[in-house]
């Protein structure tokens, strides 16, 4: 476990990492100690930084949602992190790469809350009922330390959170089967990855459910209008200067935006 000055020296090093545009050292090795709760004190703290300088909280992205992710980090259940609203891009953006250090981009869905829904014991049908829209969306990751990463790595730095686009058709939740929503990644013109959403542990609300229940032990909870990214369903795909991307969710629309 770590003090809480060590804590705020290593979100101090995450802040710095995305002012200079250059990875820190792993945050697991500069302080060989922190546990899963330093983390997401450091990831507090991170976030209590970027909203003293203007930023706002606008929801709640939820990360190694898949098994195979969860393996590859010795984890066994996700993580989350904020999505701030300096963030926030519609489709048809133009994204300056250099924002990032080396982003990569994600297929996923993203529900936008109709009420206020807090834990403990939040489940998918309180999810759905208190889900306004689900809107296709793409989550930009990005990391802001050397890898490899432990799991205390990446939910310090915000659970490699880079950015968002939303885009396409804005559906009600009962209108399609949440669970059998497609799309295919297209990078260049090239269809790069495709995936389905019950890939999300079996159903994209299970983990906003999850996510629910993880906020109600700090006394938080999910608030009307608050935009919650529920996992990828693809791989990730590098992206760079020059890229064009394009997801195609078939019935609900599709995204694209371009990388200057």
């Amino acid at each position: 476990m770590l003090t809480e000055e060590e804590r705020r020296r290593g979100a101090e090093q995450i802040l710095r990492a995305e002012r200079e545009g250059k990875p820190v050292a792993q945050l697991s090795r500069t302080f060989p100690q922190m546990e899963i709760e330093d983390a997401y004190r450091v990831q507090d703290l991170w976030a209590q930084a970027r909203i003293a300088t203007g930023a706002r909280v606008v929801g709640h992205k939820i990360g190694l949602t898949s098994r195979a992710m969860q393996m590859a980090s010795k984890m066994t259940e996700p993580d989350y992190g904020r999505i701030l609203d300096d963030a926030l891009y519609n489709d048809g953006a133009q994204i300056p790469a250099s924002r990032f250090i080396k982003p990569r981009l994600e297929v996923e869905l993203a529900f936008i809350m109709g009420e206020d829904l807090s834990g403990p014991g939040a489940r998918i049908y309180d999810v759905m009922r208190a889900t306004e829209f689900v809107m296709p969306a793409l989550e930009i990751i990005d990391y802001r330390t050397d890898v490899p990463r432990t799991i205390v790595d990446t939910i310090a730095d915000n659970a490699a959170f880079g950015a968002i686009v939303v885009g396409g058709r804005v559906v009600r939740p009962m209108d399609v089967d949440i669970r059998w929503v497609g799309a295919t990644l297209s990078k260049n013109g090239i269809i790069e990855e495709s995936g389905v959403s019950a890939a999300v542990m079996g159903h994209p609300a299970a983990g906003i459910a999850w996510l629910v229940n993880k906020l109600s032990v700090v006394g938080a909870k999910l608030l009307k209008g608050q935009i919650v990214l529920a996992g990828s369903f693809t791989r990730p795909v590098d992206i760079t200067a020059r890229d064009v991307i394009t997801a195609d969710y078939g019935p609900i629309g599709a995204i694209s935006v371009s990388f200057t």
